[in-house]
């Protein structure tokens, strides 16, 4: 990602895609790290939206996309998408999204939108019981191999719109991972779907529906089926 703004400084075209290797300082959302060894997929792509308005929903379309190209290489591998950016294979996480905007003034100047998938790189013992690579569905499968799919989705995105579309929403709607569990936060209540803003939308048990822009889930203990 950091190659990628640099180069979109530069004038790089929307639609530039940077793939690496393998990361040593691989960086997830909230700061977090991300590991990201060899054998996975790890890609970031510039976009250089028109406007700003829905620069919000960027993770929950480019998630759209790269579900959709991950399918695409064979039967067998559904995939969720846990809101905002997470890429799930029933209860455990395949890859992750991460959207980084630049601004000249109050002007949008480019998106570089970091994506990482597990493919065939080993998981770390200690994430084995919450993640998982598609090498465990799709025997030979190679980061060579989903690259081109996933880019080729990427690079037909219109990230013009500032309100998801009947399409896309049909879309989460048959993807939602969290549709129907109880949350913890970021408001407590039940996941009830996804807004054409972009919100999680939490039913609350006093029956009000809470729309959430920004936070973090918390699953509640029992949530790990809906």
């Amino acid at each position: 990602m950091d190659l990628l703004h640099g180069l979109a400084a530069g004038g790089a075209e929307a639609g530039t895609v940077v793939v690496a290797g393998e990361q040593t300082g691989g960086r997830g959302s909230r700061g977090r790290g991300w590991q990201s060894p060899s054998g996975g997929l790890w890609l970031s792509a510039l976009f250089r939206p028109r406007i700003s308005a829905g620069v919000e929903l960027f993770g929950l379309r480019i998630g759209l996309a790269v579900a959709d190209a991950v399918e695409a290489l064979g039967p067998g591998v559904p995939v969720h998408i846990k809101w905002p950016n997470d890429l799930m294979v029933g209860d455990r996480k395949l890859g992750g999204i991460l959207c980084e905007a630049r601004w000249q003034g109050e002007s949008l100047a480019w998106v570089v939108a970091g994506v990482g998938i597990n493919v065939a790189n080993a998981i770390p013992a200690d994430l084995a019981g919450v993640a998982t690579a598609l090498a465990d569905r799709l025997p030979g499968v190679t980061p060579d191999l989903v690259e081109p799919e996933v880019t080729a989705r990427l690079r037909a995105l219109d990230p013009g719109s500032e309100r998801l579309g009947p399409a896309e929403l049909a879309g989460l709607r048959q993807r939602d991972w969290l549709h129907g569990r109880r949350l913890r936060g970021p408001a407590p209540g039940r996941a009830a779907g996804i807004s054409d803003e972009g919100a999680l939308l939490v039913r609350a048990d006093s029956g009000a529906t809470i729309a959430v822009r920004a936070g973090t889930v918390e699953l509640d203990d029992h949530s790990l089926t809906p």
